[in-house]
């Protein structure tokens, strides 16, 4: 039986993260969860310790001070070679990526290498955005098209599946972008390996607790990124 892997970064999700932890087991998919929590002041990193000295799937990395989305991941893609997991999840905190997802990611992963949530792959599956961070995310991944060749239509998803042998394949102490910048990145030097990817549809809400990491900034510097890509050395 394959070993699955869900990393879940936080910083100040209390408020989502023990009905997120609930929904997934849930699903019975056997899967472990690691914590990549960045000294959250609102408790979220104690819960965790406080909740996984009893539950045995459930695995938290605790980091001083709030170091960002991509390198909370590398982190957790590194625990996840080093434990011999076969499959690895990136996942959010709050509820944007539902978990009812994750039977189908486990579905289409047996027979590819990179499984991503796609919000536009049939049409625009967004909930609860403002309409100008809409577009500017939606021309975002037109641009990223254009620029780099990379032929999915949500590149900056962060719901992701992993088999680790791609893991494997990168140069993660390499990769320093973060956000949407992270997303785009690891996506497009994957696909730059020849790896398989597919898309699958998802819906995305919008937190509904807690407070938005992303902001306008952060998806214009992976505009920059992108060129960087493309034409950098």
């Amino acid at each position: 039986m394959e070993k699955i892997l869900i990393i879940i970064p936080t910083y100040n999700e209390i408020e989502n993260l023990p009905r997120l932890l609930s929904e997934i087991d849930k699903l019975g998919i056997g899967a472990h969860v690691l914590i990549v929590d960045d000294n959250s002041p609102d408790g979220t990193g104690k819960w965790v310790e406080e909740q996984k000295t009893s539950v045995s799937h459930l695995h938290l990395i605790k980091r001083e001070g709030k170091q960002g989305l991509g390198s909370a991941y590398v982190t957790g893609f590194k625990y996840a070679i080093k434990n011999n997991y076969d499959i690895v999840f990136e996942m959010d905190a709050d509820f944007s990526h539902n978990p009812k997802y994750l039977h189908d990611f486990l579905l289409k992963i047996k027979n590819t290498d990179l499984v991503l949530g796609s919000r536009y792959i049939k049409g625009v599956n967004v909930v609860n955005w403002p309409m100008s961070r809409l577009l500017l995310s939606y021309g975002a991944n037109i641009y990223a098209r254009i620029v780099t060749g990379l032929p999915v239509k949500d590149s900056t998803s962060g719901f992701k599946c992993f088999r680790v042998e791609v893991l494997k394949a990168l140069d993660l102490d390499a990769i320093s972008s973060d956000g949407y910048c992270f997303q785009i990145e690891v996506t497009y030097k994957l696909w730059k390996k020849g790896f398989s990817i597919v898309e699958i549809p998802i819906i995305f809400v919008d937190r509904v607790a807690g407070q938005s990491k992303i902001s306008g900034q952060i998806i214009k510097e992976a505009m920059f990124l992108l060129l960087k890509l493309r034409f950098g050395k």
